[in-house]
């Protein structure tokens, strides 16, 4: 079995500068969040990850360490389109939620990956709500 990937080993990793210094931040928010989170069956994970260009989200049952549902602004159905990125990302969780319902899915734990909760992130998660995913 490996060691667990923790923020001081990304610490050591990275080296110095600025965006080094932003992912370990990241990564420590992240692991800090994780240890009060999990997804059950019943209320499976919403976890977001988010890249300086695209976003994406799925639903996670971490009892089976399963992927039920996903979505991204790289599904064929929003890749193409115009916009800002907020207005993908809402188009993510619109698309999400709906993904959701058809598996059967209407409450989720929303998992914010340690980025904080403004912007794409909130726009993401707004959207699920508005097209009946609760959390």
């Amino acid at each position: 079995m490996g060691r667990a990937v923790t923020a001081t080993l990304l610490k050591r990793r990275n080296g110095g500068g600025t965006a080094a210094a932003r992912r370990v931040g990241r990564a420590r928010r992240h692991f800090r969040v994780r240890k009060h989170l999990g997804g059950t069956a019943e209320r499976p994970r919403l976890v977001v990850t988010r890249s300086l260009r695209h976003i994406a989200a799925q639903i996670v049952d971490d009892t089976q360490g399963r992927t039920l549902v996903s979505a991204s602004t790289l599904d064929s159905s929003i890749r193409g389109t115009d916009g800002a990125k907020s207005d993908q990302a809402r188009k993510v969780g619109a698309l999400l939620a709906d993904r959701a319902k058809a598996a059967g899915l209407s409450k989720v734990v929303f998992d914010r990956g340690g980025n904080q909760y403004a912007g794409r992130v909130a726009a993401l998660a707004e959207a699920a709500r508005e097209a009946g995913l609760e959390f």
